[in-house]
């Protein structure tokens, strides 16, 4: 592993030329590997956990990045919006046009909360960009079978046992040998962090019903589960079994004395991108898909395909895609009833969130009266897949159905 650092500090030595800048990018990466600084996460289990609409985008792809819906997860985070005291940055446009140069997924070790680290370029324009290699990565993809289920009192009770449903035991679990009374037998699966469980799957009762019991309540204290939050299994392309976690949206009453305060955040947030976009360095930004109300880092190819491809306007029809309980994804239908500025002091000019919508369904109040563009899918889309639109009142089932996403990453 000394040679690796020899070479690296070698590298760094060297002229910065492009070759030299590719051969420490590929030292780096060897180095992490052998020594093993941050073992990868399963990919496909961090995009269950993350949901079915979440994508991250590519290395090396050109991207534009939204301080305002940065912005909003900081609020969502905090619970508290920016306030005046906010100062304005004029080098930090709206939007700001960027190469990614790295994409890492994260789990906090206490909580299991997912989150990605980007680290982003600001460039020109389309041709100022640098030839990044992924070092052979496949594309992150979400699983194509998994289970989510929202935990009940029982599933969370030291004396019961998790209810899993019959079709989704069937289509994830090894099959059980029913000659055996009762059927029954042990399954080991690991969490985002590599850590192995062992719960005992049993099929009793009256009527009779999947259940995990042994071996499922230490799982449950462990990760510190209440009635509300939710469990996901997974098969992954390796044909392992994983499992996941997510937290239910708790209102916090304080936030810890160590967290800063939500301007400090806001501040901290905006002056890094105002940095980075005026002397096109780099910077390091986290996204967290379950507390952010919407993606804030937009693949070029989606940004203009919604804003130059098609010309919204008051009154037209549009459908969006959010996702339900069980972690499958339904569309909703509404109208476009005004196009204006979300910030028209701190944002002038903003495309982020400027459509103002009204949905079909009176049951729509938790939904955002403010969207953008390249959320929606306009009349073109709907036309052309009028399959996908049938059944809109009927939410799709969860994971055992393939992607259905039209998104462009």
């Amino acid at each position: 592993m000394g040679s690796v650092e020899e070479k690296i500090k070698t590298a760094g030595l060297a002229n910065g030329t492009q070759t030299n800048l590719l051969e420490e990018m590929k030292l780096l990466k060897e180095f992490q590997d052998q020594s093993g600084i941050r073992k990868a996460i399963n990919s496909e289990l961090w995009y269950a956990c993350a949901g079915p609409l979440v994508s991250l985008p590519q290395v090396g792809s050109l991207v534009y990045y939204f301080p305002q819906g940065h912005s909003e997860q900081v609020a969502v985070s905090t619970k508290r919006s920016a306030t005046s005291q906010i100062p304005n940055y004029p080098n930090l446009p709206s939007q700001l046009l960027c190469q990614v140069h790295n994409v890492t997924q994260h789990a906090d070790k206490d909580t299991d909360e997912i989150y990605a680290q980007m680290s982003l370029q600001p460039v020109n324009s389309e041709k100022d960009v640098f030839p990044i290699p992924d070092f052979g990565l496949k594309p992150s993809k979400h699983p194509s079978e998994f289970f989510c289920k929202t935990l009940t009192a029982s599933d969370t009770s030291t004396h019961g046992g998790f209810s899993v449903p019959r079709r989704a035991a069937e289509k994830l679990f090894p099959p059980l040998d029913y000659t055996m009374q009762p059927p029954t037998q042990e399954l080991v699966v690991r969490d985002l962090h590599d850590h192995t469980w062992t719960f005992r799957h049993i099929y009793r009762g009256q009527p009779k019903r999947h259940l995990l019991t042994t071996g499922w309540s230490l799982f449950v204290g462990s990760k510190r589960l209440k009635a509300g939050d939710s469990v996901l299994f997974i098969r992954d392309e390796k044909s392992q079994l994983m499992v996941g976690v997510r937290r239910a949206n708790r209102q916090q009453t304080t936030l810890p004395s160590s967290v800063l305060s939500a301007d400090s955040m806001h501040i901290g947030v905006l002056a890094a991108a105002a940095h980075a976009a005026a002397n096109r360095s780099p910077f390091t930004i986290f996204y967290n898909p379950r507390a952010c109300p919407s993606d804030f880092v937009i693949p070029l190819i989606k940004f203009r395909k919604a804003v130059f491809g098609t010309q919204v306007s008051v009154g037209m029809r549009f459908g969006m895609m959010f996702e339900t309980e069980e972690s499958g994804k339904r569309r909703y239908m509404g109208t476009i009833v005004g196009i204006s500025d979300l910030d028209p002091l701190r944002w002038p000019g903003s495309k982020w969130r400027n459509l103002q919508v009204e949905w079909d369904e009176p049951g729509c109040s938790d939904k955002q009266i403010r969207v953008s563009s390249w959320e929606i899918e306009t009349p073109e889309s709907l036309f052309i897949f009028p399959s996908l639109t049938s059944g809109l009142k009927r939410p799709l089932q969860s994971g055992f159905l393939g992607d259905t996403e039209w998104g462009v990453w």
